[in-house]
């Protein structure tokens, strides 16, 4: 196991509800992922753009207290960071993992260890370079497709994921072209 710097634990199963009062608790099925997929996918990502989208992504972890590290890349190009309180490197290297599996299969960190559970497979890439751990998106623009990853290390790995996805999904609302 790799408990993450707040004493959370990104490999704990996605049938343990992280948050038992929460209505949405129920783990996305790999249709919805794939939805997602298709749907989350900006007008545009420039610089401009990528600092708007994790702002929004901070304003809401600090609005909710969490501890979580947020990471946007376009091609490798690191564009955004901030780590709040409560983080620390590991959280860093965390990113680098899920990032590198988006950048490798061209989906979401968490599809992706979906699919693998699905099939009853482990997931067998390098562990020290991988993780097919929820919370890197593919940063998507549409009519050219991934130029980037969004990624939120702090919080059980679908709360990582529902983090990046909510967030896309307001940004998109609020910034429809």
């Amino acid at each position: 196991m790799n408990p993450d710097a707040a004493g959370r634990d990104d490999t704990r199963p996605d049938d343990t509800p992280s948050d038992p009062t929460r209505p949405d608790d129920t783990r996305p099925d790999i249709a919805e992922l794939e939805r997602q997929h298709r749907e989350l996918q900006l007008p545009s990502a420039g610089l401009a753009d990528t600092w708007r989208l994790g702002s929004l992504i901070v304003a809401v972890a600090l609005e909710r207290g969490l501890a979580v590290t947020v990471d946007i890349r376009r091609g490798e190009q690191q564009v955004f960071h901030v780590a709040l309180p409560g983080t620390s490197a590991d959280n860093d290297d965390w990113i680098s993992r899920k990032a590198a599996v988006v950048r490798r299969f061209g989906e979401a960190s968490y599809l992706v260890g979906e699919r693998h559970r699905a099939k009853g497979r482990a997931f067998d890439l390098d562990p020290a370079r991988y993780a097919a751990h929820g919370g890197s998106f593919p940063l998507l623009v549409r009519g050219t497709g991934m130029v980037g990853t969004v990624t939120v290390s702090g919080l059980p790995q679908l709360d990582d994921h529902r983090l990046v996805t909510e967030c896309l999904a307001r940004y998109l609302a609020e910034h429809q072209q």
